[in-house]
């Protein structure tokens, strides 16, 4: 069958699916899946002090990083709040930066306001290089990943195509949920801090130096504990409709959170990423647009 793109959205222009999003899953699950994430907006930096600048402004340890070596980072407000989040490699001369698309000018704009003196320059680079979900078994931050010139994404198709299929956001949303892998904007609010959405010692380094929103972040690791926490539902899938994205979740009647990414997974059924009150008991049966739901837990209760 060919691809079924979509059209709207955060991921316009990606594939959702091939017509068997269950075999794109089980493809990805076996390292034999690939998938083109070119409509992903690239950042190049350039300059002699770009690692030391982004080690400083982001909460990942980058000052030695390798090339080749893929990173997941954030850059957080004052307050400790989730303002960025990105996929990064360096390939020894240029840092290249993957994030999305309604933050990609954003984000662009904030790191040439921070270049002070510094050895840095910024640039949009979404028209040279493009990001591909390479085959092989899935790590921590949802790669591998590949760079690619854009002159050169045919034959990368063509290469990743002898060995493994291509398959669609579709599949890599529904093995993200399975993996408790939250995505910002999809499993985000304004006042999501990392703490309590399963980041910390991953996309969050807890022993490098200081990075803006860090008191929060070691406050809340240190002396307490988050106010909400993420968590994986398990919906009753007995019906045709999938529940809506941002949806409240209700448990005894009162609203307790928010519901993030939703997907069918080929074993687990249908399954979504969700940020409750951490108070709310881990064996709450919960419901969402009215289906019940039960929980299994990625960031621990109380």
């Amino acid at each position: 069958m060919s691809a079924v793109l979509n059209e709207e959205g955060p991921d316009k222009g990606a594939v959702w699916h091939f017509g068997e999003p269950n075999k794109e899953q089980k493809a990805l699950e076996a390292g034999k899946g690939w998938a083109d994430l070119s409509h992903l907006p690239a950042l190049a930096i350039t300059g002699a002090d770009r690692l030391t600048w982004l080690h400083a402004l982001t909460t990942q340890h980058l000052e030695k990083l390798q090339p080749g070596d893929w990173q997941s980072a954030l850059i957080l407000d004052p307050q400790g709040h989730i303002e960025e989040q990105f996929v990064l490699v360096d390939d020894g001369e240029t840092t290249w930066l993957f994030t999305e698309s309604a933050r990609v000018s954003i984000l662009e704009k904030y790191l040439n306001s921070m270049k002070f003196m510094l050895r840095v320059e910024v640039r949009d680079a979404s028209g040279e290089v493009a990001l591909l979900r390479a085959p092989g078994i899935e790590n921590e931050i949802g790669g591998p990943f590949a760079l690619v010139p854009r002159s050169e994404l045919a034959q990368m198709f063509e290469t990743f195509n002898t060995s493994s299929i291509q398959v669609g956001s579709w599949a890599l949303d529904a093995i993200r949920v399975a993996s408790g892998r939250p995505r910002l904007g999809f499993d985000t609010d304004n006042k999501a801090i990392p703490n309590e959405l399963g980041l910390l010692n991953k996309s969050v380094h807890m022993k490098k130096g200081c990075y803006r929103g860090q008191e929060t972040v070691a406050k809340i690791a240190n002396l307490g504990k988050p106010p909400r926490r993420l968590t994986m539902l398990h919906l009753d899938g007995s019906g045709v409709s999938l529940p809506t994205p941002n949806s409240p979740i209700i448990f005894n009647e009162k609203e307790v959170g928010y519901l993030g990414t939703v997907a069918r997974h080929h074993e687990l059924g249908t399954i979504a990423l969700a940020v409750l009150k951490r108070a709310i008991p881990a064996d709450a049966i919960l419901a969402v647009d009215g289906i019940p739901a039960s929980q299994e837990l990625i960031v621990p209760a109380e």
